[in-house]
């Protein structure tokens, strides 16, 4: 299992003159070879990454001869990075690749390869750059990859890949949740436990559109617009940073707590086509707390099962027995009654349980003490998610 740990960075004058030159260099060489691609599809030519890092290769000394003050990797890899988006371009997963600017996602490959490079407590030592002060220590155990330096507002991170020993833990929790994602609730667990969303945009938009106003009223190319741009873009780090903090803490919490996570298959990309919602669903960060979720949950052997994208989990009733189905559900009624057991339903909570419930559809194998949650006492909504043997919709194994 490869994970990469990203760590802050805290270089000298030097370090951060290479890095920027480093960041710099691998930029170009996407921009040149993304020129050359099109230049050579236009042509009728057919060609390849491969040949296009050969073809840098021979030219680079004659007529781009600072781009020696790097490593060779830098642009090599960046050339790599290309090949990769047009296949993903080609494959429909993504768009077509675009030029890079300056200060957007500055990156590049600082190592020459695994052994080139080591880690000892909160150091980094680097081929050139030289030995650089972490923020912290590796978390991870295993063989060092690779290392790309990235830039981050006015910082610089350093993000580790290890090949770990893929030695899964035995999963001994069997605890089943199910949890219904949303807005105005990041998550909501069938145990009771509700996680507010975070709203870190929401927050800081007053703030980020007078930084953006004040911006926009600089002279380009002068001091004060620099260090304009340097204050918005420390404020877009710290809201981004905020939110992934609320997810990673509760992905890592669920998948601690529970062995079977049950998710919702929503349409994000739906969801962010409607103007109204859009702002608020990227606030969230919903596609990214099941990425988490999903890796988490294979690294502690458990597993993240999801329904299907029709299952009504907040219209049905999750009283035993019952399953009364509410039709007339509106999106703005947070709160129901079921007219055949009268039992008044959260409906968040309602969609995780049931959500919880449709674990019994691919996990024949589990006993039933060892599905029920675990909620603690005098927490509302605890029961046991195996007692309905027959789900109305499948379920769909991710792991």
């Amino acid at each position: 299992m490869i994970l990469s740990h990203k760590i802050a960075l805290d270089p000298n004058l030097t370090q951060r003159k290479y890095c920027a030159q480093g960041a710099g260099t691998a930029r170009f060489a996407w921009n040149w070879a993304l020129h050359e691609w099109k230049a050579a599809y236009e042509a009728g030519e057919k060609v390849t990454e491969g040949g296009l890092r050969k073809k840098l290769n021979a030219i680079k000394r004659q007529e781009f001869p600072w781009m020696l003050e790097v490593t060779k990797v830098a642009p090599q890899h960046a050339i790599k990075c290309l090949g990769t988006a047009f296949q993903r371009f080609f494959a429909g997963t993504s768009s077509y690749p675009q030029p890079k600017k300056k200060g957007r996602r500055d990156s590049f490959r600082a190592d020459n390869g695994p052994g080139s490079f080591s880690v000892s407590g909160r150091y980094l030592t680097l081929p050139v750059i030289g030995t650089i002060k972490m923020h912290e220590e590796l978390r991870f155990i295993g063989k060092l990859l690779s290392v790309t330096i990235s830039r981050e507002a006015h910082r610089w991170f350093a993000a580790i890949a290890v090949d770990m020993p893929d030695t899964p833990q035995v999963g001994q929790n069997q605890a089943v949740c199910g949890v219904d994602l949303g807005i105005s609730r990041l998550a909501t667990v069938s145990d009771g436990t509700v996680v507010p969303a975070v709203d870190s945009l929401k927050r800081e938009l007053k703030r980020l559109r007078r930084c953006s106003r004040a911006l926009s009223r600089k002279v380009k190319g002068s001091s004060n617009r620099r260090k304009a741009k340097h204050k918005l873009a420390r404020l877009h780090a710290r809201i981004k940073h905020v939110r992934l903090d609320v997810l990673h803490k509760t992905t890592t919490d669920l998948t601690s707590r529970f062995g079977t996570i049950v998710l919702e298959t929503l349409n994000v990309k739906g969801m962010m086509a409607n103007g109204h919602l859009a702002r608020a669903v990227a606030d969230v960060g919903l596609y990214e707390f099941s990425r988490q979720v999903e890796y988490k949950a294979k690294k502690q052997s458990g597993r993240v099962l999801r329904a299907d994208p029709w299952y009504p989990s907040s219209k049905l009733c999750s009283t035993g027995g019952c399953d009364y189905k509410n039709d007339s559900l509106r999106l703005s009624e947070r709160f129901w009654t079921c007219p055949m057991c009268g039992h008044r339903h959260d409906r968040d909570l309602n969609a995780a349980i049931n959500l919880a419930s449709l674990s019994t559809a691919s996990s024949a194998g589990i006993e039933a003490c060892g599905a029920g949650s675990s909620a603690r006492p005098g927490k509302p909504g605890r029961r046991s998610p195996a007692t309905k043997q027959e789900p109305k919709v499948g379920i769909n194994d991710h792991i």
